[in-house]
Order: C-alpha cells, then structure tokens, then sequence
C-alpha cells in the first residue's frame, strides 16, 4: 500500500484503518506479555471497548484525512474496574464515533484524553529521542523542566518541529487540565522512568504548570 499524506498527516482509508488496527492489537499484546513476564498483571484493551475512547473525524486544515479520530470524551470505567482489582490496562488508541465506527487515534492524543479523565498525578512519553532541547542541532541543550508559559514560548519561537510539536502541545493541555506532571523521556535509555522519577536532574524533560516547584534549576 502506498500511504498517501495531506499536511504531514497519514490518511487513513477503510483497508489502511484495518490493518492498522490489527497492528495495534498485535502490539498491544507483546506489550501485556512482556508486562506479564515482569510479574505484573495486565490486561490488553482497546479503546472500543466498553465504550472508552469516544471520537469525532478529525481533519487537517478543513482537509478530509479519513478514519483519524479527535477524542471527545472518555469513559473510565473499564479502566477503574481493572485498576480496582490490580491489573495493569494497555489500551490500544482505537476509538468509536457516535455511529460505531472505529477511528485511529493518534497515541498521545489519546494517552493524555485518558490521563486528564483518570486525573493521573503523572503521565510521561516515552520517545526515541532524550527530550527538549533549546536547539535540537546541539545536544547539550536538553532542557530538564520547562514550565507551560515556557514551553509555550519555545513552540511561538519556531525551534521546535517534527513530532515534538504535538507532544509539548499535548503536555501543555494535560497539565492545564490537572495532571501535575509530564515527562517526555527516551524509552531507548533503561530504567528511564526510574532515573527521571527518582533523581534531581532526570534524563529527559519535565512540564510542569507555571506555580509549581522546580526540583532542578537549570541556571545553576
């Protein structure tokens, strides 16, 4: 299949949206095994069911990208029912549209729809990359924290792109909308989550709302 793109978005057709979603429960599964074989308990779901991620059609720029969903509301209560009972829920970011037909979701999109409805203490990114930087092109300008009127003024200054872009846009709104904490971190590196949690300085970026405490001050 040859994927067609309008603004730098993939357009998701019927038998594109099909086989994406096959991708994603096949994931979602090496995920719940992998999880399993640590000793905890998980359980792979999908955003279909029971009604969790409800979507509308998403478009880009007024331009039809088809079966790409924009979360609109999220339903929790399969998720506390799993938590309740200590099982660790991987959902995959499929969604339904008041019709029932199911919508691909961009995963941070729906990471931090679920995490504003849960309202998570924390929500971090795991990416392929170490953080933010100031200037991408330089490595030793990796920011650790950044509050949301700076992470605002750095996307206004036109230094961050890519997929960084809709990442720090979706850090900004769960922290406006109650998570305390947000942390795009390098997946690549072990123990990232360990590291960024559990030490001053971190490994990757955190955001954070504009009143609350900094644990690393960047000009020191």
């Amino acid at each position: 299949m040859t994927p067609e793109f309008k603004n730098g978005l993939r357009v998701t057709d019927e038998p594109t949206m099909e086989i994406a979603e096959m991708v994603l429960n096949k994931v979602n599964k090496s995920l719940v095994s992998m999880i399993e074989q640590l000793g905890v308990k998980a359980c792979g779901i999908s955003g279909k069911d029971g009604g969790m991620l409800k979507v509308e059609k998403k478009y880009s720029k007024g331009e039809d990208i088809g079966y790409v969903g924009e979360v609109t509301d999220v339903d929790t209560t399969l998720i506390e029912s799993l938590l309740k009972d200590d099982f660790l829920p991987v959902i995959c970011p499929i969604g339904y549209d008041d019709d029932f037909h199911a919508y691909n979701i961009n995963a941070d999109d729906a990471a931090c729809a679920i995490a504003r409805a849960v309202n998570a203490e924390k929500l971090a990114f795991l990416t392929d990359i170490e953080g933010v930087y100031k200037d991408f092109d330089d490595k030793d300008s990796l920011i650790s924290e950044l509050s949301t009127s700076e992470a605002r003024t750095l996307l206004e200054s036109g230094t961050i792109g890519g997929g960084m872009l809709p990442k720090l846009n979706n850090c900004i709104d769960a922290i406006e909308h109650g998570v305390s904490r947000v942390h795009i971190l390098d997946g690549r590196i072990p123990h990232c989550l360990l590291l960024e949690i559990f030490t001053n300085k971190g490994v990757g970026t955190a955001i954070l709302s504009d009143d609350a405490e900094k644990f690393f001050d960047s000009d020191k």
